[in-house]
Parts: structure tokens; C-alpha cells; sequence
């Protein structure tokens, strides 16, 4: 049996690096977030700007999800 050493440091590379930039991408959703709750409480009014980031990171963590889904269950292909 033989292993495929680079192709196993691809995959690891690739998965640290798209672990960590969900994380990042849902971390930018969540201060968003805080940015719209921030906007109502002191000027009881919103942020558009914080709502439509929250929505694009979600809506990319989402579509991260989902594609991951689709890799791992074969009666989607």
C-alpha cells in the first residue's frame, strides 16, 4: 500500500485554509450583527450597512455548508 504524501498535504492545506476563512467570513457576520444592534440602540434607527454584511457572510458561510454537503452525499450527484 502507498501513500500519496502530496496529495495529502494538498488536502490538509486546503481544509485548514477554507476552515479558516469561514471562520473569518462568520466572524464578519456576527459584528454585522452587533453593528445593527448597535445602530437601534443609539439612535433607534438601523444600519444597512451592518445588515447587508451580516447577510453576505451568512448567505457565503451558508453556501460554504451546502457545498460541503453536496461533496459528501453521493445521491446529489
Amino acid at each position: 500500500m502507498s501513500l500519496d504524501w502530496t496529495a495529502l498535504g494538498q488536502v490538509t492545506a486546503v481544509s485548514i485554509g477554507v476552515t479558516i476563512a469561514v471562520v473569518v467570513v462568520f466572524a464578519l457576520g456576527v459584528l454585522g450583527l452587533a453593528r445593527l444592534e448597535g445602530a437601534r440602540e443609539e439612535a433607534g434607527g438601523t444600519s444597512a450597512v451592518g445588515f447587508a454584511q451580516a447577510t453576505l457572510c451568512f448567505a457565503a458561510c451558508a453556501a460554504v455548508v451546502a457545498y460541503g454537503i453536496y461533496l459528501i452525499v453521493p445521491q446529489f450527484h
